[in-house]
C-alpha cells in the first residue's frame, strides 16, 4: 500500500471474542457452532441498530466499526445483556460468554477492511476484559463518560502488546445502581478476582501483604498473568527429560466437602513424581489454574511446555475409594496408560505408589540409586494423621485468620498422631509464620517456634526441596539472611526446575541488597513457570525499585495489580516509584488507595520488612513520604 492510497479516519472500534471457545468446541463442536452463529446474528442486528457495521468475524472473533463511541458502548451493553438472557436458558457448560473491548482511534481503511493501532488496541482490551464484560480505552471514555446510564471503573494505565504508549483502561459497570459513577482500581466484583477472605483480615503490616501473596499463590491455584506486555517471557520449551503435568483430580464424591481429599491425591502424586530426577514435573500452582475447567491435554501441553498429562478422578464414600487415572501424550492425544482402582481407604498409600510406578514404567524412566527407596518412603502410614493434614492444608489456603486457626489445630492433631509427619510439621510452620506476619500474634515467640519447627521438618526429611524452601522463609523473617539464602539454594539444588524456589531466592537476595542478581533469577523463574503468580512480578518490581529503575518497577508492579488489584504491597512500591519519578498525581492516587485499604496506615509499621541494609529501608520510606504517606 503506497502513501497515496492510504485512507485514514477516526473510528470507534468494537472487538469481541468468546471466553473459553476452545473448551466449548472440544465438548461439542456442532452445538458450539450453532450457538455462535445464532449469537453472531443477534450481535450483527444490534450493531446495525446502533449505526455500526460488522467488519470481520473470523473464528469466534467479531470486529465492528462505529462513527460514534456512544453508539459503540451502548451497543456493547445491549449485546452483553441480551446474551446474558440467552445464556440463562442454556446449561452451564454450554453457555457462550463474550468479552468486548472498545477503542476510539485512527484506522486505515482498505476497501471494507480496517487496520492500524486503533484496531489493535481494541483487540488488546478485549483480551483483558472479563467474561461478559466490556473494557474501553481512555480515548473512548473521554467521549462517552457522561452520556450513558452506566458507570466506569478506572483500572489504570497498562502497557499492551505492540503498542508503544500505555493505554488507560476502564471497565464498564452495567448495573443500574452504578450509573453515573466512576470508581478506581477496585475489581473485587470480577469473578476471576473475587477473594474468599474478607479485607477485614488484611494486616496493617506491609510484610503481611508481601508474604501472604507468596503463600496464596504458592499453595493455592493461581490465575495466569494476562499477556499485557511484549516483555512477557516466552513459553518454555519441552524438556529434554520426560515432562509431565498432573492435572487436579476431579472430586466425584456426592459430598463437595471431599474436595480436600481429591486435591490431596493430586498434590501427593506431584510430590512423588518430583522426587524422580529423570522427570520434569510441573509445580502445583501452575496446574491448579485448570481446576474446575475442561481443557484438552494438547492445550495443557502447549501452555505448560510438557509432553505428558496425567488426568484422574476420585470418589470417596465411607471407608472405600474409587480412583481413575490416565496418562496421555499431549503431542498426539494418545493414551499411554489408563487404570481404575476400587480399594479400601486404608490402601491409599500403596495405591499412590502403584500409580507412580505405572507412570515411571510407561515413560521408561530409569531410577537412579536411592530413588526407588525414596519413592516407597511415606511421610506417614497413619491414615488419621494423613486425613487431618489434608484438611489442614485445605483450611490454610483459605487465607483468613479463622481458617488459619483451624488449619493450625488440624496440623497439631496430625502431629499428635504421628510426630514425624513432615507435611503436618511444615503446615504448622506456615500457620505460625502467617500468625506473626499478618499481625494475628504479637508474641515474638511465635516466630521463633516457626523457625524451630522448620528446622525439624528438614531434619525429618532433608531430601524434600519444599522443606528447605520453608526453612529459608523462616530464616528471612527472623532476619538471618545468609542462612535463608543457603536453604533456598539447597532447595534449588534438589529441584533446579522449581520456579517458586528461584523466585523466592530472588526475593531474599533483593532484601540483602543484591537486586541485579534477583532480577535475573526472577526472570528465569518466569521462564520456567509461564503461569507464574503475582508475587513473581511483585518481587521483580521490588528489585527494580531498589536499583532506582522506577519505570521498570512500575511496569512489573502493574502486572501484579492487574491480577490482584488489592495487592497492598504493590500499591506501596508503586506509590514510591511514582513519587521518585516526580509523578506526584499518580503517587498520591496510589496513596489514597493505600489509605482506603488500610485507613490507619503508618510508614513506621513497614520497618519490619527484612532489609539487611538500613539504607534500603530508608530509600523505601522516603518514597512513601514523597507520595504523601506518614
Amino acid at each position: 500500500m503506497n502513501s497515496q492510497s492510504v485512507n485514514r479516519k477516526l473510528s470507534a472500534i468494537l472487538s469481541a471474542d468468546v471466553k473459553g471457545y476452545s473448551r466449548l468446541m472440544g465438548d461439542n463442536e456442532v452445538a458450539t457452532i450453532r450457538t455462535l452463529e445464532a449469537y453472531r446474528e443477534i450481535m450483527a442486528g444490534l450493531i446495525g441498530q446502533h449505526h455500526g457495521r460488522v467488519v470481520d468475524s473470523p473464528g469466534d472473533n467479531l470486529l465492528a466499526e462505529f462513527a460514534s463511541v456512544v453508539d459503540a458502548v451502548e451497543c456493547a451493553v445491549k449485546i452483553q445483556k441480551e446474551l446474558q438472557n440467552r445464556n440463562a436458558e442454556l446449561p452451564d457448560n454450554r453457555r457462550m460468554v463474550f468479552r468486548i473491548g472498545i477503542n476510539l482511534g485512527d484506522v486505515i481503511q482498505e476497501g471494507e477492511k480496517i487496520y492500524g493501532d486503533g484496531v489493535n488496541i481494541a483487540a488488546r482490551l478485549e483480551g483483558l476484559a472479563d467474561a461478559g464484560g466490556i473494557f474501553v480505552s481512555g480515548t473512548a471514555y473521554d467521549q462517552v463518560k457522561n452520556k450513558l446510564a452506566v458507570g466506569y471503573e478506572y483500572l489504570g494505565e497498562q502497557t499492551v502488546k505492540n503498542i508503544s504508549e500505555p493505554v488507560r483502561i476502564y471497565r464498564v459497570l452495567m448495573e443500574p445502581k452504578a450509573a453515573g459513577t466512576l470508581v478506581f482500581k477496585d475489581r473485587r466484583d470480577a469473578p476471576r478476582h473475587r477473594r474468599k477472605a474478607s479485607l477485614a483480615f488484611l494486616s496493617l503490616l506491609i510484610v503481611g501483604a508481601v508474604v501472604v501473596a507468596f503463600w496464596k499463590f504458592y499453595f493455592s491455584p493461581t490465575a495466569p498473568v494476562p499477556p499485557v506486555s511484549s516483555e512477557q517471557p516466552a513459553p518454555i520449551q519441552l524438556s529434554e527429560k520426560p515432562s509431565i503435568a498432573v492435572m487436579p483430580f476431579i472430586n466425584m464424591s456426592d459430598d463437595p466437602e471431599q474436595e480436600y481429599f481429591s486435591d490431596g491425591i493430586t498434590e501427593d502424586l506431584i510430590t512423588d513424581l518430583s522426587r524422580i530426577s529423570g522427570l520434569s514435573v510441573i509445580a502445583r500452582n501452575a496446574v491448579f489454574i485448570y481446576k474446575g475447567k475442561t481443557v484438552k491435554p494438547e492445550q495443557v501441553g502447549g501452555e505448560l511446555g510438557v509432553r505428558y498429562v496425567l488426568e484422574g478422578s476420585v470418589r470417596k464414600a465411607g471407608d472405600r475409594m474409587r480412583i481413575t487415572a490416565q496418562l496421555i501424550d499431549a503431542t498426539t492425544g494418545y493414551h499411554l496408560w489408563a487404570e481404575k482402582y476400587d480399594r479400601e481407604l486404608k490402601d491409599i498409600f500403596s495405591l499412590q505408589d502403584e500409580v507412580t510406578g505405572k507412570i515411571v514404567k510407561a515413560l521408561s524412566v530409569k531410577l537412579i540409586e536411592g530413588e526407588e527407596e525414596r519413592l516407597l518412603k511415606r511421610d506417614t502410614e497413619n491414615l488419621g494423621a494423613y486425613d487431618l493434614a489434608l484438611r489442614g492444608w485445605a483450611y490454610f489456603r483459605r487465607n483468613s485468620k479463622e481458617a488459619n486457626i483451624l488449619a493450625k489445630e488440624m496440623f497439631e492433631q496430625a502431629i499428635e498422631l504421628d510426630p514425624g509427619y513432615v507435611s503436618a510439621c511444615s503446615g504448622l510452620v506456615w500457620t505460625k509464620l502467617m500468625m506473626w506476619i499478618q499481625g494475628w500474634s504479637q508474641d515474638p515467640q511465635t516466630l521463633k517456634e516457626a523457625l524451630e519447627l522448620a528446622k525439624k521438618a528438614v531434619s525429618l526429611d532433608g531430601s524434600l526441596p519444599e522443606c528447605h524452601l520453608l526453612l529459608g522463609h523462616a530464616y528471612i523473617w527472623n532476619r538471618q539472611h545468609e542462612q535463608a539464602i543457603s536453604e533456598v539454594e539447597r532447595a534449588i539444588a534438589l529441584n533446579p526446575n522449581s520456579g517458586d524456589a528461584l523466585a523466592s531466592l530472588g526475593g531474599i537476595l533483593m532484601y540483602t541488597g543484591k537486586s541485579e542478581e534477583a532480577i535475573r533469577l526472577i526472570k528465569n523463574a518466569m521462564h520456567l513457570n509461564p503461569n507464574y503468580p503475582e508475587w513473581y512480578s511483585f518481587y521483580l518490581g521490588q528489585a527494580y525499585f531498589q536499583m532506582n529503575m522506577y519505570e521498570e518497577a512500575i511496569s512489573a508492579l502493574k502486572k501484579a495489580l492487574l491480577i490482584n488489584p488489592d495487592f497492598l504491597s504493590a500499591h506501596y512500591y508503586l506509590a514510591a516509584s511514582y513519587a521518585y519519578l516526580g509523578k506526584l498525581v499518580y503517587a498520591r492516587a496510589e496513596a489514597e488507595e493505600i489509605l482506603r485499604l488500610v485507613p490507619r496506615f503508618s510508614v513506621e509499621v513497614i520497618k519490619q520488612i527484612p532489609y539487611k541494609d538500613k539504607k534500603d529501608m530508608e530509600h523505601f520510606v522516603e518514597g512513601l513520604r514523597k507520595a504523601g504517606l506518614k
